[in-house]
């Protein structure tokens, strides 16, 4: 089982109210909400293997480099220039991932991340490392791309929390967008997605795309079409790509998740007991973290 942390901790932070706090009255309503995220997965999923994947850069360089507009509305604006993009996050939420970090690693729960690389890419890294089948959980549909029925490789997508997700296997993303998961990387770059700023080809929207992916196979085949006087393409459509293509030639290194990424030596079993038990109780007492650490620690004895 693979976290996409982030979107879990975002989801928890989100999902319990920030009336939830430590002693000192800070709030930890993120790290109680993806401690009982996790305690519930396991719970429910009896993983043997569970790996937290982590942001080291939220927003890469080199990615940047080929889209400036990529995740750009979401740098904070006091950032001073020339300083690493800080992602804007809420006030109340940056000061508990240092908290989820420090309980993770006392539990024993892998916490993996490279450096220049996001979460998604270190999942695709170990999804395609992995020996047997594959739930990777996050509320990011841009992993939809991993989905492999033949290697058993699906996204558990919460509805709501994680006692309510969906799985997502091909059939599903088949009936909803009318791709298999390699093919969700091609439809999300021709649609594009606001959420990430990825400005897709102005007049191809999710069903052009879809239509285009199943006429000509991939975003290859499509430009073949482009190139092909002959193609079914319309007028319009062989426009709008031809235009596009500066954006088309550097778009799927932005969007396809990285799968070769050099990731450190760790072990993903989960722990039955508290790698550093002393840690554990005093993170425990010092941000109060009661029930939601407790049931964590009683869901990996059992």
């Amino acid at each position: 089982m693979l976290l996409d942390t982030a979107s879990l901790y975002f989801r928890a932070y989100y999902g319990v109210p920030d009336s939830v706090r430590a002693p000192d009255g800070t709030p930890v309503n993120a790290v109680r909400g993806l401690l009982d995220f996790i305690a519930r997965l396991v719970q429910d999923h009896q993983p043997d293997d569970l790996v937290a994947c982590m942001d080291f850069d939220w927003r890469p360089q080199w990615r940047v480099e080929l889209i400036p507009s990529y995740k750009a509305h979401r740098v904070a604006e006091e950032e001073p220039s020339g300083t690493p993009d800080i992602e804007e996050v809420p006030d109340t939420l940056s000061p508990q991932v240092p908290v989820i970090d420090a309980v993770l690693d006392a539990v024993g729960i892998a916490r993996v991340g490279a450096a220049g690389y996001e979460a998604d890419d270190v999942i695709g890294t170990l999804a395609g490392r992995a020996a047997g089948p594959v739930d990777i959980v996050t509320g990011d549909r841009d992993l939809y791309q991993l989905v492999d029925d033949a290697r058993g490789v699906r996204v558990l997508y919460p509805v709501k929390g994680v006692g309510t997700l969906q799985p997502v296997d091909e059939a599903v993303l088949r009936e909803k967008y009318g791709v298999d998961g390699p093919g969700y990387a091609d439809l999300a770059l021709l649609r594009g997605d606001p959420s990430d700023g990825l400005p897709g080809v102005p007049g191809i929207g999710e069903k052009t795309a879809a239509k285009l992916l199943a006429a000509y196979g991939d975003l290859a085949g499509i430009m073949a079409a482009v190139d092909d006087s002959r193609s079914g393409l319309t007028p319009a459509q062989r426009r709008r790509l031809d235009e596009a293509r500066p954006y088309l030639a550097v778009a799927p290194a932005v969007v396809r998740v990285a799968s070769d990424l050099a990731l450190p030596d760790f072990d993903p079993a989960l722990p039955r007991v508290p790698r550093d038990p002393q840690a554990v109780r005093e993170l425990g007492e010092r941000w109060g973290l009661g029930g939601s650490l407790q049931r964590l620690l009683t869901t990996l004895e059992g």
